[in-house]
């Protein structure tokens, strides 16, 4: 099914049957203030499946994941204030919970989004688990915050229930967890069968729910997986030609925060290796969005790209973003990679 591109800047050309990957940052989920209200939720996906659907109806084949931050924040108010009442839920209950909320919101508003070009395909979401190590270091020193900031008090009463928090100066206490190296997407098989059907899938939200092997079966750990980490992985295993991961700004910087900030554009794996080691990307932001881009190229991937959601198209193309690519423009692509189920 042919597009001749369209407004916003998301560019033209159909695109054959490529296979995308479409990792969505936390702006896609919540209002440009943050809030993350029913209403801010719905209406944030609805304008972020418009660069989506015109992808699809340029001919892509789209697989989506997406960030859960804000989501999971909420379930752990929740937690926090319902505790007398219900017993508080663990965290890979918290991010299978919002994998299937925010796939359900991606749904409708993408088949709402594709009936309106006349692009009608069908979407599934697939609740997914991501396998980490048990033994990772980050279990022994956790380090990832999440939900909101409390007062000491708060924050001293949580402790006293096995939680780990620290002060992060004026705003107050955040609790912090483990973030430990995805290993392996469990269910990436059953997204790709959905792929090579004709859906558009939605699969490793916010990472995927985080398992580890203990004495030979999986067990649920109190854990976030980094969802661009995690999405190169599902992007590998989905057979994707391509990565977008689609954030609030323009492009990667070096020298970000200071007078030599520049926007990084065209680069190369061993470049933004280069540039990692050099501490030109934080650690808790860009950082994990670089390192997911140069893992996927370096592993046989065609193209990764880290772009605003307005670019989403071309940065598709390799034409807006910080993008990198395996090999010069004009030459032959790389044969398609298998994996085994």
């Amino acid at each position: 099914m042919g597009w001749n591109g369209g407004a916003g800047g998301n560019g033209g050309g159909a695109l054959g049957g490529e296979r995308i990957l479409i990792a969505l940052g936390g702006n896609a989920m919540t209002a440009p203030d943050g809030s993350a209200t029913p209403d801010a939720q719905a209406a944030a996906i609805e304008a972020a499946m418009a660069p989506v659907a015109e992808l699809v109806a340029a001919g892509a084949r789209v697989a989506l994941t997406h960030g859960n931050g804000p989501q999971v924040g909420n379930l752990l108010i929740k937690n926090q204030l319902a505790a007398g009442v219900v017993p508080p839920v663990p965290l890979d209950w918290c991010g299978a919970q919002t994998q299937a909320t925010v796939g359900v919101m991606i749904m409708n508003a993408l088949e709402r989004a594709l009936a309106a070009r006349g692009a009608a395909r069908p979407v599934a979401t697939v609740v997914t688990r991501t396998l980490v190590d048990a033994s990772d270091p980050g279990f022994a020193g956790p380090a990832k915050p999440i939900g909101r900031y409390f007062p000491e008090a708060e924050a001293r009463r949580a402790m006293a229930h096995g939680e780990v928090w620290r002060p992060f100066g004026e705003r107050g206490w955040r609790r912090v967890v483990a973030s430990p190296e995805p290993l392996e997407i469990l269910d990436a098989g059953a997204a790709a069968v959905l792929l090579d059907a004709g859906h558009v899938v939605v699969a490793a939200g916010g990472g995927g729910a985080p398992v580890a092997r203990v004495d030979g079966t999986l067990r649920g750990v109190e854990a976030v997986v980094d969802k661009d980490l995690a999405a190169q992985l599902l992007a590998r295993r989905l057979d994707a030609t391509t990565l977008v991961i689609a954030t609030d700004v323009e492009n990667a910087m070096t020298g970000y925060g200071t007078p030599q900030a520049r926007p990084l554009h065209r680069t190369t794996v061993a470049e933004l290796g280069e540039l990692a080691a050099a501490g030109h990307f934080a650690g808790g932001s860009m950082g994990p969005k670089v390192e997911a881009v140069r893992r996927f190229v370096a592993a046989g991937g065609r193209r990764a790209a880290i772009a605003s959601l307005a670019r989403l198209g071309d940065a598709a193309h390799g034409r807006a973003g910080t993008v990198v690519e395996s090999r010069p423009r004009g030459c032959a692509p790389p044969s398609p990679r298998r994996h085994p189920g």
